[in-house]
């Protein structure tokens, strides 16, 4: 696990920063050098360097490590590296408008080199298949022919809470901090997609991206999920450049990627080029096997479930999170202390939050902030008092407007470990 420091600048330098500034001068140094050059930059001979096709590095100069990656970021607990996956804690993710510094990191394969250079010329995006009028749009065309809409949308990754399932499932064994709602600057999906005009045999879309496959291998699609048709066809799915007001940074899918707000983040696919319509539920890369699937009913934890009993996770469950106090923090007994955190759904707005400082036995119903926009996380708050020295817990538990709220223990297991809701808690310790 590793930790980074909060001393992001405007310019995106840290104390990291000559550290990135030298991984940029390696890839310039490597697009503009000889072969002869690599065995110098690896420290050693390359005995079949003759064979390494022109325009091809060496994988282990290919792609910075994951803390080279994350030396933009602040305080990210570091998954995996290769490729890149890091959580959030809790606490970093109190500002209503998650920043690039706390965002999570859910990478499937590696980040192309046009989104590390920034490099957008010539992109294009393809929307064909079950339509009337296949398009080939630029970025300036999507610009100037669509309206431009900006929205928070909260971001969260399928697994999210994979690590409290018992017994375990494979994959990142993420805790609570693979969310956020960043503010997603772009065009409506669903304007792009009439512009090309839908077919009524149109059933899925199937998302493409060039982000590289960990093999090396450019035949090979890293994921390429979609969405029902008529999901695509809300107003609320964006086609997005900007993140917080800025270019899509590297990590999270210059220069297009999907928003599609209520489903696993899996669906909003980066480095975004194509948008296949199909006429049948998309087949693509992590869309069948286990891959973002659940069983059709409840299943006792470890069972095997048949293939055909696995369903696509849709809309993502109602949850919460405790973003203050952070964990462990000391308060006063006697007096008031403000709890506060984050809601949302992914069915879209949440009807109520209640906290609970007795493990549950009774509940106090939180102020809750109407969301700026559907599908935004929603600000809730509420005063506690603690009557005594001693060890609290502070308890989250939303509710959404179907009535169903997050259960105190983790819900039904599935084999992947996908859409655990259960209730955030944290540690209080109230000193006399």
């Amino acid at each position: 696990m590793s930790d980074y420091t909060d001393n992001a600048r405007s310019n995106h330098e840290s104390p990291e920063g000559s550290e990135t500034r030298t991984s940029a001068g390696r890839r310039n140094f490597l697009k503009t050098s000889g072969l002869t050059a690599l065995g110098a930059m690896l420290g050693m001979t390359i005995p079949f360097e003759r064979n390494l096709p022109a325009g091809l590095i060496p994988v282990a100069l290919a792609q910075d490590t994951g803390a080279n990656f994350l030396a933009d970021k602040s305080g990210l607990t570091l998954l995996g590296d290769r490729p890149v996956n890091a959580e959030t804690p809790a606490h970093l993710l109190d500002d209503d408008i998650t920043p690039y510094k706390h965002l999570f990191v859910r990478m499937n394969g590696l980040v192309p080199q046009t989104a590390l250079d920034q490099d957008a010329e010539g992109w294009t995006l393809t929307i064909d298949g079950e339509v009337d009028t296949p398009l080939t749009l630029t970025i300036e065309d999507l610009k100037s022919q669509f309206e431009t809409v900006t929205s928070r949308l909260v971001i969260e990754c399928g697994g999210n809470g994979r690590s409290f399932f018992q017994p375990g499932t494979s994959g990142n064994q993420w805790t609570m901090g693979a969310i956020g709602c960043p503010e997603w600057t772009g065009v409506r999906l669903a304007d792009v997609l009439k512009k090309a005009g839908v077919k009524s045999t149109a059933v899925y879309t199937g998302h493409y991206g060039n982000d590289v496959h960990l093999s090396g291998d450019p035949e090979k699609v890293v994921i390429s999920r979609g969405v029902p048709i008529a999901k695509a066809l809300e107003e609320d799915a964006i086609i997005a450049w900007a993140m917080n007001g800025e270019p899509l940074p590297a990590l999270h899918g210059f220069p297009l990627r999907l928003i599609v707000p209520g489903y696993p983040a899996s669906v909003s696919q980066k480095y975004l080029n194509r948008i296949w319509i199909r006429d049948k539920e998309h087949d693509g890369a992590k869309m069948t096997g286990d891959s973002y699937r659940i069983p059709a009913y409840p299943v006792a934890p470890g069972t095997e479930v048949p293939a055909e009993d696995m369903v696509i996770l849709t809309e993502m469950p109602i949850k919460s999170v405790v973003t203050f106090p952070e964990t462990g923090t000391k308060v006063k007994a006697g007096e008031t202390t403000e709890v506060r955190g984050q809601a949302w759904c992914g069915k879209g707005d949440v009807a109520a939050v209640h906290i609970s400082t007795d493990f549950g036995q009774t509940w106090q119903e939180a102020r809750l902030d109407p969301a700026p926009n559907r599908f935004s996380w929603q600000r809730w708050r509420a005063d506690v008092t603690l009557p005594q020295h001693g060890y609290y817990e502070i308890w989250a538990r939303a509710t959404d407007q179907d009535g169903i709220s997050q259960p105190p223990l983790s819900p039904v297991w599935n084999p992947r470990g996908y859409a655990n809701n259960i209730q955030h808690r944290i540690a209080l310790v109230a000193e006399a």
